[in-house]
């Protein structure tokens, strides 16, 4: 009951912008689930208000991610259209398989366990290494999306279960509920892109 009724107090102090951004996440996701190219004007218009709000109320680090979302934005909807590529043909579902992405969970956790300990012992945040962790492999998560690899929606699943629990214990339970909400919507989103992959390899041979 406590944690429903912080909800709707919550609600009732958001501001229209941040409401905004809220919908615009969702849309981006449902979007993005669905490979449509109007998923990245979503992302591009909820990024840039996320952006303003927390440099706003000095949150530096969470303003920067948002601003290179906002790039990530522009490139993930030239890359899904042109598939990067001179020949301007639209990108397909394509995996990273089982060794890269061994090699990439691996990397990345070196480069996370490398600002955790710098966050830890040199400034007064919270969470230091588990934070470390979600950004660092949201950055990269969203290079993937731009790139349609079909693995970024389990890295995303595990993203957004570890960012329920941090901010579950820092009392944000509006924002917990948002991100169980992408946690669904990334699961349902890996089962459509996988279906497709897989109908794209049956075709192919």
């Amino acid at each position: 009951m406590e944690f429903l009724q912080t909800i709707i107090e919550s609600l009732n102090v958001m501001s229209t912008y941040e409401a905004m951004a809220m919908i615009l996440s969702i849309a981006y996701i449902l979007l993005a689930i669905k490979q449509s190219l109007w998923c990245w004007p979503a992302a591009f218009a909820s990024t840039l208000i996320y952006t303003i709000l927390f440099y706003d109320v000095s949150l530096l680090m969470d303003s920067a991610l948002n601003a290179y979302y906002l790039v990530m934005a522009l490139y993930g909807w030239y890359s899904w259209k042109y598939g990067g590529k001179l020949e301007e043909k639209e990108l397909e579902v394509s995996t990273y398989g089982i060794n890269k992405n061994i090699k990439i969970i691996f990397i990345l956790s070196i480069i996370s366990l490398c600002f955790g300990y710098v966050m830890a012992n040199y400034t007064s945040a919270d969470f230091a290494y588990i934070d470390s962790f979600t950004t660092v492999f949201a950055v990269f998560s969203t290079y993937m999306l731009a790139k349609k690899i079909l693995e970024n929606w389990i890295y995303w699943i595990v993203i957004d279960m570890v960012s329920i629990y941090i901010y579950i214990q820092k009392g944000l339970n509006l924002t917990a509920v948002l991100f169980m909400i992408y946690t669904i919507l990334a699961i349902i989103a890996y089962k459509d892109w996988k279906k497709e992959y897989d109908n794209t390899k049956a075709v192919a041979i």
